[in-house]
C-alpha cells in the first residue's frame, strides 16, 4: 500500500493500523474525481483489474499498484477507498487514470436501477433484520 506494504487479497482481512499520512491532493496532484461528462464515477461503480493491469503491476505507483491488486476481483469504489484506506475520490480519481490507461475495467451501474426507491427500501429493511451485538433487532421508523 501507500506505506509499501502489499494490499490485503479481496478475501483477506482488511488492513490494520493508521490511513496514510499523505495529502489527498499529493496524490491526485490536485486532481479532483470528474468524468469526461463532468461527474465522477458513483461509489457503486464496480472496478476489475485487466490483465494489462496486472502484468504492470510492478511498473506502477504506490497506490494505483495497490488498486489494480485488490481489483483482481470486482470491487466498487467505495470498497477499494475502505479497504486501501485512501480517500474516495482519491481511488475516483487513480481509477479514471487507469481505465484510461487500460489497466481497469469500469462497470457503471445503470442510473435508473439506482435511484429506484424499492431498492433502497429493500437495503433498510434488510439492514433492519440484522442483530447489533446484543442480538437485539433494530427499531422500525
Amino acid at each position: 500500500m501507500a506505506d509499501g506494504t502489499p494490499p490485503p487479497e479481496p478475501d483477506g482481512p482488511d488492513p490494520v493500523g493508521p490511513a496514510s499520512a499523505v495529502r489527498p491532493f499529493l496524490l491526485t496532484a490536485g486532481r479532483v474525481a470528474d468524468g469526461t461528462d463532468g461527474r465522477s464515477m458513483p461509489v457503486e461503480t464496480q472496478v476489475v483489474a485487466t490483465p494489462e493491469g496486472l502484468d504492470a503491476l510492478d511498473r506502477l505507483s504506490f497506490e494505483q499498484h495497490d488498486i489494480v491488486a485488490v481489483c483482481r476481483l470486482p470491487q466498487s469504489i467505495a470498497e477499494i477507498a475502505a479497504r486501501l484506506r485512501l480517500h474516495l475520490n482519491v481511488v475516483r480519481v487513480l481509477a479514471e487514470d487507469l481505465r484510461a490507461e487500460g489497466r481497469l475495467t469500469v462497470h457503471v451501474p445503470d442510473s435508473g436501477v439506482v435511484h429506484d426507491a424499492s431498492v433502497l427500501r429493500r437495503v433498510i429493511d434488510g439492514l433492519r433484520a440484522i442483530p447489533d451485538a446484543r442480538g437485539v433487532l433494530s427499531d422500525s421508523d
